[in-house]
């Protein structure tokens, strides 16, 4: 639809967006002018903004979705200086959390904690995968340089874990690791094996990289059959195997979809910027097609209730 080519996202959820996060935007960019040092100017001097906060928010949903850069912004307008966009997506991110965008049912939730609660309230199934976003290359002499070089791509990455349902909505995608850290280590050090270890019994669908999980979780997370024969393995064995292999990998598969989603979004396609900035940006856009997708699914059920009444 021609509504969604420019950010992705329709007016509806705009408009929510600004509403929700606006206030909060600004309230949580005017305390921390108040606390970064001590004050020398009488409150609200200094430079303003050119352009107000709904023409901000709409340059940065239009850079993150199709991977704008500035110059590209003052080629395209009357203006010297490109339209700056929200000044940090780290904090339009945590407005937005604090908004409670995030946290509405099926969106994306802010930790795995409160994924597993709501898989298990909802009894539904999670798909856990880890996705790679190229990154540029650390320049020579610095330190941790190799840390970003991902020996599965064999380039520079930094690597996410992203949780869906069984209908590939997203419900979390985690800060990012460097390109080297394995998937199943980054789902380990974000709790998620402890967690379902002691929490209740649920089904988490996973790749080959996070074999061994389900034995330390008590079955909870599934991976592909474990292949008994390495060679010469009988047929009748090759056949089974296969049938069951793709029976799991069709079962999965929504994750993929997920994650397809978010690399709809340039600024995750490739990112060019800075590193440190990479968790919030991933976090922020994570939630703007989880809301999507949400909105979607009530407007249906809205037109299928009315239909049927």
């Amino acid at each position: 639809m021609a509504e969604y080519r420019i950010t992705g996202l329709s007016p509806t959820v705009i408009a929510e967006l600004i509403a929700g996060v606006g206030p909060l935007l600004h309230e949580q960019q005017h305390q921390a002018r108040l606390t970064a040092r001590p004050r020398r100017r009488a409150g609200g001097a200094g430079a303003k903004h050119r352009f107000v906060f709904v023409d901000r928010l709409l340059a940065t949903l239009v850079s993150l979705r199709h991977g704008t850069t500035h110059g590209c912004w003052a080629a395209g307008s009357e203006w010297t200086a490109p339209p700056s966009p929200v000044p940090s997506v780290r904090c339009g991110a945590a407005a937005a959390r604090a908004a409670g965008l995030h946290r509405r049912p099926g969106t994306c939730l802010g930790s795995v904690a409160e994924v597993i609660g709501h898989l298990d309230a909802d009894g539904r199934t999670g798909i856990i995968d880890g996705t790679e976003i190229r990154v540029r290359r650390l320049a020579a002499g610095l330190k941790d340089r190799d840390r970003f070089v991902s020996g599965k791509a064999k380039r520079n990455a930094v690597e996410a874990m992203v949780l869906t349902d069984a209908e590939g909505r997203l419900l979390f995608c985690s800060p990012v690791r460097p390109g080297s850290c394995a998937d199943i280590t980054q789902a380990r050090q974000l709790g998620l094996a402890q967690l379902l270890a002691g929490g209740p019994f649920m089904e988490i669908l996973a790749d080959s990289g996070y074999q061994g999980m389900g034995a330390q979780t008590g079955g909870r997370v599934v991976t592909p059959p474990h292949r008994k024969f390495k060679k010469n393995a009988p047929a009748w064995y090759e056949e089974r195997h296969e049938l069951r292999r793709k029976a799991h990998s069709s079962r999965r598969i929504r994750v993929g979809h997920g994650i397809a989603h978010l690399k709809n979004w340039q600024a995750l396609a490739r990112h060019l910027g800075r590193r440190e900035h990479m968790s919030d940006i991933v976090q922020a856009v994570a939630g703007l097609p989880s809301h999507q997708q949400t909105a979607t699914l009530t407007r249906s059920l809205r037109a299928c209730t009315e239909a049927r009444n």
